[in-house]
């Protein structure tokens, strides 16, 4: 017979052990969950981290414009003797007559041991002279061999008396939210200033350019973090510090809210500005637009989801594929098109010249082509040129057109991305006037067919008429947004 003493010891005794062995777990699960410590990776880092100062000169007669005061910076800054003589004496005061000028300044970090430089493109921007300053205090003019304002990167280079200790890149794709994350830079011109965050998200889209794709963080990002490196806690930069995001009416600090071009994105464009001293993005020639709901419906697509062709360039790669408009791109290379914006940055990521396969939805099924892309900076430079011809005008269906340069470009406030014809006059007794087409509205297509210049789209018009056509499609891009308007011809 068990005796209950005996039964009570031993309830007791199990009782302790499962409260040991639980606070055991509990204090593994803490060591687990401690805060991670950045010293030993601060300290092997901060010697590729750089700072960067820039001289500008402006206009005759316009004060300089300084981002701070020398005092203040800390004894040890590069800034404090760069500006000081700048403050003393002011640009009137100065013994040569050398223009005023204004300055600025960011962070950079090495990728090569004989001098590399990454940082971003608007802290160089319009920069007469670059002075790179190492964690050891020494300074080296830089030259830059590229930069690509689209990512806001740029890649300089210094040469230095030996050589230097780099970072390496990491890999964007893999990081998450909530992945610890750290900045090493020089806000405000304090010099190698280490902050701690975690990836509060990804794939941000902040309007800033057409392959937007920021990392998002919490980590402090101030004025002069601006080209630095976002590292993971392998010590591998995952991204380059770019942007903020400042609430009206502040001082333009840090409300935890910064941005980062990931790696994914800048270790391609910097090897491409390395090798070329460029960059050579894949183009396909296509303007396109979201897929909403009620398109998708339309178009009896399963759900909303490509990028709807709006334009196909004549001769460009997609027309030459055959790629029509009111085609819904879904597939680029065999991955998925999620939404619109995704379309762009994969077309720029592929290899100028190579043939992918495009997947699209046409007249309610899935059709595919292959596709030979161009390169996106020659097409721009085409399409540039076009835009600097000469003026020209011409009548037809009762509008009066010019040509889209421009300063009539500028005027209007029209999007680099809109291309056409601008209407400069409308016949008071003509169906366009009681159609609503207005002074200042660009034709994009007559008949579904890009125009460029009056004198094409008076030669559409044509065309159609001699087809026996008795009303003509136009694509109108009104103030930003397109429109399509049916105007009947003069014989009809």
């Amino acid at each position: 017979m068990i005796r209950p003493s005996l039964v009570y010891r031993s309830i007791v005794a199990f009782c302790f052990v499962a409260v040991v062995a639980g606070a055991s777990s509990a204090r593994v699960q803490a060591a687990e969950t401690a805060l991670p410590d950045f010293a030993d990776l601060t300290e092997r880092l901060l010697p590729s981290v750089v700072s960067i100062a820039t001289v500008m000169r402006t206009s005759s007669g316009q004060r300089p414009q300084f981002p701070l005061p020398p005092d203040a910076f800390p004894p040890n800054s590069p800034f404090r003797d760069f500006f000081r003589d700048f403050f003393e004496r002011g640009p009137q005061q100065s013994p040569s007559p050398r223009p005023p000028r204004s300055f600025g300044g960011g962070s950079g970090f090495l990728i090569e041991a004989d001098g590399y430089i990454v940082t971003n493109h608007h802290v160089i921007e319009d920069a007469d002279e670059i002075a790179v300053t190492l964690h050891d205090g020494k300074t080296y003019t830089a030259e830059v061999k590229g930069t690509d304002p689209k990512t806001d990167l740029a890649l300089l280079k210094i040469e230095p008396d030996e050589p230097l200790p780099i970072v390496e890149w990491g890999d964007s794709d893999a990081a998450r939210m909530g992945n610890w994350v750290f900045a090493i830079g020089n806000p405000f011109g304090l010099s190698s200033t280490l902050t701690v965050g975690v990836i509060s998200a990804l794939a941000r889209d902040i309007r800033s350019g057409p392959f937007d794709s920021y990392i998002q963080t919490d980590a402090a990002i101030n004025r002069g973090n601006s080209g630095g490196p976002l590292f993971n806690l392998d010590g591998k930069v995952i991204g380059v510090n770019t942007s903020i995001y400042s609430p009206p009416g502040g001082a333009g600090g840090s409300v935890g809210i910064g941005f980062a071009v990931p790696s994914s994105i800048a270790k391609n464009v910097v090897a491409q500005i390395r090798e070329l001293g460029r960059t050579r993005r894949g183009w396909l020639g296509v303007q396109i637009q979201g897929v909403g709901d009620d398109i998708a419906e339309s178009l009896r697509l399963e759900k909303p989801a490509g990028a709807l062709v709006a334009v196909v360039f004549p001769d460009s790669p997609a027309d030459q594929a055959g790629v029509q408009p009111g085609d819904v791109l879904l597939k680029f290379d065999g991955t998925d098109i999620p939404t619109v914006r995704d379309l762009p940055r994969m077309v720029a990521g592929a290899e100028v010249g190579s043939e992918i396969e495009i997947d699209l939805w046409r007249d309610g099924k899935m059709e595919t082509v292959r596709v030979t892309l161009g390169e996106l900076e020659t097409a721009e430079a085409a399409l540039a040129s076009a835009d600097d011809i000469e003026p020209a005008s011409g009548e037809t269906l009762g509008l009066t057109l010019a040509t889209l340069t421009p300063d009539e470009r500028s005027r209007l406030t029209i999007g680099e991305d809109v291309h056409g014809v601008v209407v400069t006059g409308v016949s008071p007794e003509s169906d366009a006037a009681a159609k609503g087409m207005q002074v200042g509205d660009v034709i994009v297509e007559v008949g579904r067919k890009p125009v460029r210049t009056p004198a094409a789209a008076v030669e559409e018009v044509d065309r159609l008429q001699q087809e026996g056509q008795t009303s003509i499609l136009l694509l109108v891009n009104r103030e930003g947004s397109n429109l399509f308007v049916a105007l009947r011809t003069a014989e009809s």
